[in-house]
């Protein structure tokens, strides 16, 4: 746990066509820290639209940004456009370098990966792209939140929110986390166990991958050439295919609790 009297910079990466729950559900977490400030960061002080058209502002330019010490870096579809951005993967592995904690959620870790951040490192992004982890030198969980030393990585989309808290627990203690939990009221009693591929029924399942195939068909397309300029071997990867079940060793705290 950091010590209370230790003000926390938390900041997010902000772009064009992420997924909003991939920010606003960690924000909904970690705006609440006590004595800390968050903030937006984005490539220009324009506003941006997420997949849906919300339009989101950021605070500051990245180029404005101090050291933060926790990053947290979302996905969605438009994390296709920063993959092979030297200007945010270059600002992304400054802040990693300084920072005490780096947060990926969703697709947010393709990014990480893309700026050479997951090598050897045990992670999870969203099931439809979970199989490109390995392109980036990761090693694949199957877990709604994986924590990976210093890093914590939280599944697709709304796992952002699980991701959050338990950061918030690893900053500032589990009371504050839980009393941030019981502000949100957050107990989610989905109507649908429909949340995974494990769960959700069949036809379900081949609905949602096809129409995810064109983004899907374009990241990996993108992995591959990182891997090359990463110097990873893809002979290996590709034998990983569709196997999405490999679960790493239970998660661990990163900070002395």
């Amino acid at each position: 746990m950091i010590p209370h009297d230790k003000h926390l910079q938390i900041g997010s990466l902000l772009f064009e066509d992420l997924d909003q729950i991939d920010l606003t559900g960690p924000f909904e977490v970690l705006s609440r820290l006590p004595n800390s400030t968050y903030r937006l960061y984005g490539k220009t002080a324009a506003p941006v639209r997420d997949l849906k058209g919300l339009r989101l502002a950021p605070d500051a330019t990245l180029a404005d940004a101090h050291q933060l010490d926790v990053l947290h870096v979302p996905g969605g579809f438009g994390q296709e456009a920063l993959m092979e951005d030297a200007e945010v993967l270059g600002w992304i592995r400054q802040q990693a370098s300084g920072a005490c904690c780096m947060f990926s959620v969703c697709t947010g870790a393709l990014i990480c990966g893309a700026a050479g951040l997951l090598k050897g490192r045990r992670a999870t992004t969203h099931w439809a792209s979970f199989h490109l982890l390995p392109y980036f030198g990761a090693i694949p969980v199957n877990e709604r939140v994986v924590v990976d030393g210093t890093w914590v990585f939280a599944a697709g989309v709304t796992a952002g929110i699980d991701g959050a808290l338990r950061l918030a627990a690893e900053l500032r203690g589990d009371e504050v986390a839980q009393a941030i939990q019981l502000y949100m009221a957050y107990a989610p009693e989905p109507p649908f166990d429909s949340g995974t591929p494990e769960t959700a029924p069949s036809p379900i399942l081949e609905q949602v991958r096809r129409s995810a195939q064109t983004i899907t068909t374009q990241r990996e397309q993108t992995a591959r050439r990182i891997a090359a300029k990463l110097g990873i071997a893809t002979d290996a990867v590709d034998s990983f295919g569709e196997n999405r079940g490999f679960v790493g060793e239970p998660a661990k705290s990163f900070i002395p609790r």
